[in-house]
C-alpha cells in the first residue's frame, strides 16, 4: 500500500497513520534527505526480524537508528561534550554518525562492537513521523539487489508489494548515501563518503 505525504507539508493524520504501522509490528519505506529508508519501531523484535529477511542480512551488519532531534540521542548513544558539538554543527543533515550505545538499546540491534549509527535527516515526513512515533526508527536503504538506490516510490512500491506494510510517497528525488563518520574515542573517522561535506573530518 502507498500513501502520498506531502514533503513540504506533512498531513498529521497521514503521519498519525504511519506511526501507528510502526507500532503494530509493521515495515516501512519513507523518505530521507539521502535516500528511502527501509524502517521500523526499533522496540519490534518482529518488525527488526523482517527488515533482515528482507535485507537479506544478519545481525552482524550495522542499522541506522533516525531520530527526530537531538534529544533522545543521549539516551541510546554515549555522547561525549565533543560528540554534541559535531552533532549539533551538522545534523539535520546527510550524515550518519558512529557512537557508542547506551544500555537502552535493544540487544537484538546490537552488533558485537555494541555501536549506533546515528542519523536525523533534513526532511520534514522523517521528522515528523519520529516524533510521532516517540521513539527512534531503525533503518536501512532500500536498494536493488545489485545494489542499486531507488528513487521512485511508485517503482518501489511495485518492487517491494507484500514485503512491507505501507510505502510513503514523498516524492521522487536523486538518491545519494549518508556520509558516516565514526566518534568512537572522540577520533572522527570517515567510514563513507556520501551525500554530505566531510572536509570538517579530513
Amino acid at each position: 500500500m502507498i500513501l502520498e505525504i506531502n514533503p513540504v507539508h506533512p498531513q498529521p493524520r497521514h503521519v498519525a497513520r504511519v506511526a501507528d504501522v510502526l507500532r503494530s509490528d509493521g515495515v516501512i519505506i519513507y523518505p530521507t534527505d539521502t535516500v528511502y529508508g527501509l524502517g521500523c519501531d526499533i522496540n519490534s523484535r518482529k518488525a527488526l526480524e523482517k527488515v533482515r529477511r528482507i535485507k537479506k542480512i544478519d545481525n552482524k551488519r550495522h542499522l541506522s537508528f533516525v531520530f527526530a532531534d537531538l534529544k533522545q540521542i543521549s539516551l541510546y548513544a554515549q555522547v561525549t561534550d565533543s560528540a554534541y558539538r559535531i552533532l549539533k554543527r551538522f545534523l539535520p543533515g546527510p550524515y550518519t554518525f558512529i557512537l557508542e550505545a547506551t544500555k537502552l538499546v535493544p540487544r537484538i540491534v546490537l552488533t558485537k562492537r555494541s555501536e549506533v549509527g546515528i542519523r536525523i535527516p533534513d526532511n520534514r515526513v522523517c521528522q515528523e513521523l519520529v516524533a510521532e512515533l516517540g521513539n527512534p526508527i531503525l533503518s536501512s536503504s532500500v536498494r536493488m539487489p545489485d545494489d542499486q538506490l531507488l528513487d521512485d516510490p511508485r517503482e518501489i512500491d511495485k518492487i517491494y508489494k507484500g514485503q512491507v506494510d505501507l510505502v510513503i510517497d514523498g516524492g521522487t528525488f536523486l538518491p545519494e548515501p549518508s556520509s558516516i563518520i565514526s566518534l568512537i574515542d572522540d577520533q572522527p573517522l570517515i567510514i563513507r563518503r556520501g551525500k554530505g561535506d566531510v572536509g570538517f573530518f579530513e
